[in-house]
């Protein structure tokens, strides 16, 4: 039985077909089937019923899944512990980050950070709050930058920066006229663009402007891009909103549709979270510094007037 054994099985049960499982660890599909099947023959049991699709573990498949990715964390461990110690800011770092905030953070620091440092290779995945927390606990990733919310207790955080929201108004809404939101002002919008039922954004909006859900609301209508309700806000559609950092991005025109909140101004904190038992610390504290070294400080933290939702 050998490691790499083990991470094809973990491709497989994850992509739940042996071509991709096969792509996914760069080998051909018939080298990854045969050092499966020699594991099978191994321990005296079938892993994966293959007469279905997806294909799916059997039933000691699962626990043997389960064992094997507790086995390569391990594994993990052991190179992390020696990079630590040698306060190493290379090899790979995975890294999961929301929908609602990898367009306007990952351009301001992704990019320097590549040049200062060469060898790490930070992989960067587009994930829900509830995926990164999912994938934080088997081993899919080494951390996760979301947004605060109850239930994060069990991993390690720390503090990247305060963000506000704001509204954008189409001119042909009434509140393009005004100069600032107030929560009253957001039901009586003709359209409310909001995202998908799953996003955290949605969530603290739906409940910082009083609104029991959209299905509640005639004027909402659900969508799963941000760059989409804006779109459609821009082409002279109802109101959205949007994050402060998405606003440094507007051109000129598309700024006179943005609309500050009335105090208290809704502000969601994001965050960078890990396991408790994360080693690799020296290269958590690159990423920590070079992302507040790329937003403005005023954001670095909250400020009189500011509400967290």
């Amino acid at each position: 039985m050998t490691l790499q054994q083990l991470e094809y099985i973990l491709a497989v049960a994850r992509h739940g077909h042996f071509g991709r499982a096969a792509d996914a660890c760069n080998v051909t599909q018939p080298t990854l089937s045969a050092m499966i099947g020699k594991l099978e023959e191994e321990i005296g049991a079938k892993l994966f019923d293959r007469n279905r699709q997806p294909i799916c573990t059997t039933p000691v498949g699962e626990k043997v899944v389960r064992q094997a990715r507790e086995v390569l964390n391990q594994a993990d461990s052991i190179k992390d512990i020696v990079k630590e110690e040698q306060q190493s800011i290379g090899g790979t770092f995975r890294l999961g980050i929301l929908p609602t905030i990898a367009p306007y953070l990952l351009p301001r620091f992704f990019p320097q950070m590549a040049k200062k440092y060469p060898t790490l290779d930070l992989r960067v995945q587009e994930m829900k709050t509830h995926q990164i927390k999912s994938a934080l606990l088997q081993g899919d990733i080494d951390a996760g930058i979301l947004a605060t919310i109850e239930g994060l207790e069990e991993y390690s955080q720390t503090s990247l920066f305060y963000e506000k929201y704001e509204g954008y108004v189409s001119r042909e809404d009434p509140l393009f006229k005004k100069d600032l939101i107030r929560t009253a002002d957001v039901a009586a919008s003709n359209q409310l663009w909001l995202l998908d039922e799953g996003h955290c954004f949605r969530d603290q909006m739906v409940r910082f402007c009083q609104m029991k859900s959209s299905q509640a609301s005639q004027l909402a209508y659900n969508l799963g891009s941000m760059e989409t309700f804006m779109r459609m806000v821009e082409s002279g559609v109802g109101i959205t909103f949007i994050p402060e950092l998405a606003v440094m991005q507007l051109s000129e025109p598309q700024k006179e549709l943005v609309r500050p909140f009335a105090i208290p101004v809704p502000t969601r904190q994001l965050i960078l979270i890990t396991n408790r038992d994360f080693i690799r610390q020296a290269v958590l504290d690159v990423i920590v510094k070079e992302i507040q070294a790329s937003v403005p400080k005023e954001m670095l933290k909250l400020k009189g007037g500011q509400v967290l939702v």
